[in-house]
């Protein structure tokens, strides 16, 4: 089945005691046991089953299941934020120490997360010059254990060549993870590509309304754990907790989601609520629709933004002058993501002035809502990041990160052009004509 299809139906049946066509909201805590030895079985991953809500729910497995099928991969675990996925990737393939090698190319708290927590946790983050394979291969050594990128950077809006940075991480024994949130499977699939892991923050275009927080790891199932298992000991080595169980051996293909279900999800609980869960699978039945008003509006705003003497440059990859056009063509089928960035002739405090004279787009720090949305990433999402690290994230200090919502492209460029003459009528800059 095609993505559009799989948004709707993948993971569920109608259950046999109702016959409810919609996912049921299972708001429970925890489930019975046929028995001691159902239980034990159950505890000691031996049996299919749920027994805890902190480690399985059946409504948020029908969205794993989802976006597993989504994405092409085995398996998936949905979690309480795509800040609580992210930290849960980098532990479950690191917690035994070494480095993670990153674009730098990165959203604020993701950066923030790799500089200032992990290191705490022993586990190296080293930032590459650019999002180029032959900058993060230089950096890759026998203590790397994932190679990281987003498929588009927020907000810098670069587009990794996913074939290329797979490529050179597989050559040294690692696997590729890739933040795919902006993008979503829709656009892009990384895991055709070469990647071995994806991670979402579902709150942003999957959810895509603005009320929900989630996130979610995919496992492609492909990375050979056990080729690598000096690499990478916590799959291939008995793990006490578990009565000497070994993950590569119990679960083959799945042993990274297990793993990462059992030892993080189960013990540290960023867990997805229920209701969360089908707040999320709302979205995500309606996302394919959305994401083609989205990739539609943006062209045409970026494509204004771009013929008006009032706007001093635009990054969106859909335009032949973006240096990441060819990659949007490889990638994306030519469908650029909605969010891109821009900045105001006069610099910062013009900027400013635009952004606070916008009326139908929303002064928010979130993306991917079906409203549109403008950030100013220096002040807010990137606020805690020096200027030089600023500076190598895309992030220049006049920049508007706009995402361009689904609604009437007229309403929102009308939007644009009375927030831009407000700003140039105070610093009288040229007009664009009628």
């Amino acid at each position: 089945m095609r993505a559009e299809t799989l948004a709707i139906h993948a993971g569920y049946e109608p259950e046999e005691t109702t016959k409810a066509v919609a996912v049921p909201i299972y708001q429970t805590v925890a489930y019975t046991f046929d028995s001691a030895d159902h239980g034990a079985a159950l505890f000691n991953l031996e049996a299919d089953g749920y027994r805890y809500s902190r480690i399985a729910n059946p409504t948020v497995d029908v969205l794993e299941k989802r976006l597993a099928a989504l994405e092409g991969g085995v398996a998936a675990i949905a979690l309480a934020s795509g800040q609580a996925a992210l930290h849960y990737a980098m532990s479950n393939v690191a917690d035994c120490g070494g480095n993670i090698v990153s674009v730098p190319q990165l959203y604020g708290t993701t950066h923030t997360l790799f500089t200032h927590i992990l290191s705490k946790q022993g586990i190296t983050v080293r930032f590459a010059a650019s999002d180029q394979a032959s900058d993060i291969e230089a950096l890759i050594d026998s203590e790397t254990r994932a190679v990281f990128c987003e498929s588009i950077g927020n907000p810098a809006g670069n587009i990794c060549d996913i074939e290329a940075l797979a490529e050179s991480a597989h050559r040294h024994g690692v696997p590729l993870i890739v933040d795919n949130t902006v993008a979503t499977p829709i656009l892009l699939q990384p895991i055709a590509h070469g990647a071995d892991i994806v991670i979402h923050s579902l709150t942003k275009f999957l959810g895509g309304h603005g009320t929900t927080m989630g996130g979610a790891i995919i496992d492609s199932g492909r990375f050979p754990w056990k080729d690598n298992a000096k690499r990478f000991p916590q799959f291939n080595e008995p793990d006490a907790s578990y009565h000497g169980m070994v993950y590569a051996d119990r679960f083959g293909p799945r042993a990274y989601i297990e793993r990462c279900r059992s030892v993080y999800q189960r013990n540290t609980g960023a867990i997805l609520p229920a209701m969360s869960a089908f707040m999320l699978m709302q979205g995500i039945e309606t996302v394919a629709l959305r994401m083609e008003r989205h990739v539609d509006n943006a062209l045409k705003v970026a494509q204004y933004l771009e013929s008006d003497p009032r706007v001093a440059w635009v990054n969106h990859a859909g335009l032949p002058s973006s240096p990441y056009h060819e990659l949007a063509r490889k990638y994306l089928n030519g469908r650029a993501s909605s969010l891109f960035t821009f900045g105001v002739v006069g610099g910062v405090e013009t900027g400013k002035q635009f952004y606070d004279a916008l009326n139908l787009i929303t002064r928010l720090v979130n993306i991917g809502d079906a409203k549109s949305l403008a950030c100013h990433p220096a002040s807010t999402t990137h606020r805690q990041m020096s200027a030089e690290n600023q500076a190598r994230a895309g992030v220049k200090p006049e920049m508007i990160r706009l995402s361009i919502g689904i609604e009437h492209i007229d309403d929102i460029i009308a939007d644009l052009d009375q927030a831009l003459t407000a700003a140039a009528g105070q610093h009288r800059l040229p007009i664009a004509a009628e």
